[in-house]
């Protein structure tokens, strides 16, 4: 069997090494644009900010790598044009100039996401940056270096953690944000408002509610960042105002939604049977709502890479869907996330309420504690648990991934409340903190007349057997 993978970061390296590792006879072509495969962007932030030493370490593997496992790896190759129904492709080599066709039996789709340009005016001004791949990363270090007033533009991951990394690289920053609230497809307002206190103390420039609408520049050379709110200078801005799915090359001959983010089932299987997708291309089944969504994260893209390297050989796995869980560290603060926020399960229409923990990690008797944070969603009307978001200068980010689980099979705030977990003086008190959280959950149904169902109906069952 002939396989074809378009495009080589995460997914693509992931489907590459799953296919070579279980099908060595395969016949397998990648095509690349770039000169590189599997950078890893979530550490851009970590080498500008002096925590990595090496940009070139983000790298996690290379063409060499799965060229020695088997594959025909035809990096600076791009794919112009793809006819899914006679199985055909129309490829560039990018430094030759020659232009031939290629055929393939099945095709794995990994072209990724690109940087959602927003219609800024002078957005393609020099001192303006995107801020996503390798060649991207080493533009901003090499100019950041001689520039003093940096400019963040959009406060999601990317613009928090690069906040924080020029923060601690003494460079005065701005960061511009059109909402009232930095990280809103992952955090609550309250949530926000702690982190943005913190961003504060360390010297960044939070300016909520803030739309950028032009960037041009004065008599002295500076870049103006002209706002809804006033007009800004800077010598440098950096944009990170998200993603977009990189679809083009199947419009028309597979399904998409609205976005333009391939549709696919639970094999990672597209419309046309041949053609798996995986990665920022394409939609994740987003559990806590049910539904399909567009949630670009390195996570949700090796888990669909290493399934589509599966699955093109029978649909053998199926997918289980993402929490879109993650975590940051800002400054010495952890902030670990999954599944729905309460706003976001309100706009989602899903039935959401709320409560939230505060206290300790572990006892106060230890010799050191720290505070924690817990804002837990529930559904009230099946008590299964919708999301989380903690946040302490404990490291706390493991407690996310095990309430994504509990997300993912489906678990109830009972269940979390008296859920197996250690007790170590050293580690927590003899109920776990997301045990309490869970208690808390039940605690506040039982005070507004919802209780447990299945509690109700033993207590009416022993009452009615009662001598």
């Amino acid at each position: 069997m002939k396989i074809v993978i378009v495009g080589c970061t995460h997914a693509g390296t992931a489907a590459a090494a799953q296919i070579l590792q279980n099908h060595p006879e395969a016949e397998l072509t990648i095509y690349e644009r770039n000169d590189n495969i599997s950078f890893l962007s979530c550490g851009i932030y970590l080498y500008l900010g002096g925590k990595v030493n090496r940009l070139e370490d983000m790298f996690y593997s290379s063409p060499e790598a799965l060229t020695k496992l088997g594959a025909t790896v035809k990096t600076k190759h791009n794919v112009l044009k793809i006819d899914a129904e006679n199985k055909t492709l129309q490829v560039a080599d990018m430094e030759t100039g020659d232009v031939f066709d290629d055929t393939y039996d099945k095709l794995i789709m990994t072209t990724g996401s690109s940087v959602k340009v927003p219609p800024i005016f002078g957005i393609d001004e020099s001192k303006v940056l995107l801020c996503k791949n390798y060649d991207q990363a080493r533009e901003i270090y090499k100019t950041a270096k001689d520039n003093q007033r940096i400019a963040i533009v959009g406060a999601g991951y990317i613009g928090t953690e690069l906040s924080e990394s020029y923060a601690n690289t003494n460079h005065e920053v701005t960061l511009f944000q059109s909402h009232d609230q930095i990280l809103n497809h992952y955090i609550s307002k309250d949530m926000s408002d702690r982190a943005v206190t913190l961003l504060k103390e360390h010297g960044v420039n939070v300016k909520l509610n803030h739309r950028v609408s032009a960037f041009t520049g004065n008599d002295k050379g500076e870049l103006v960042i002209e706002t809804n709110q006033g007009d800004f200078i800077a010598d440098l801005a950096i944009v990170g105002t998200g993603f977009v799915p990189v679809t083009e090359l199947l419009r028309g001959q597979v399904e998409m939604d609205k976005h333009g983010a391939i549709v696919i089932n639970d094999y990672v299987q597209t419309s046309d049977p041949d053609i798996y997708a995986a990665g920022d291309s394409c939609v994740q089944n987003f559990n806590p709502t049910g539904e399909a969504a567009y949630t670009p994260l390195a996570t949700n893209a090796v888990r669909q890479g290493a399934l589509a390297g599966i699955n093109i050989f029978g649909n053998l796995q199926r997918y289980m869907g993402t929490q879109a869980t993650s975590a940051m560290q800002l400054f010495d603060h952890t902030l670990a996330t999954t599944g729905l926020t309460y706003d976001i399960a309100k706009l989602s229409h899903v039935p959401v309420e709320r409560v939230v923990f505060e206290g300790n990690w572990r006892p106060a008797y230890m010799e050191t504690t720290d505070p924690l944070t817990i804002e837990l969603t529930y559904n009230p009307e099946n008590r299964k648990i919708l999301g989380a978001q903690l946040w302490s200068p404990h490291e706390i980010a493991q407690s996310a991934n095990a309430l994504s689980i509990a997300i993912q099979n489906g678990n109830t705030i009972d269940d979390l409340a008296f859920v197996d977990m250690l007790f170590s003086p050293n580690f927590d008190d003899p109920f776990n903190y997301l045990n309490v959280v869970g208690q808390m959950a039940v605690a506040q149904e039982r005070e507004n007349g919802r209780d447990n169902p299945r509690i109700t109906a033993i207590g009416n069952w022993e009452e009615q057997h009662q001598d």
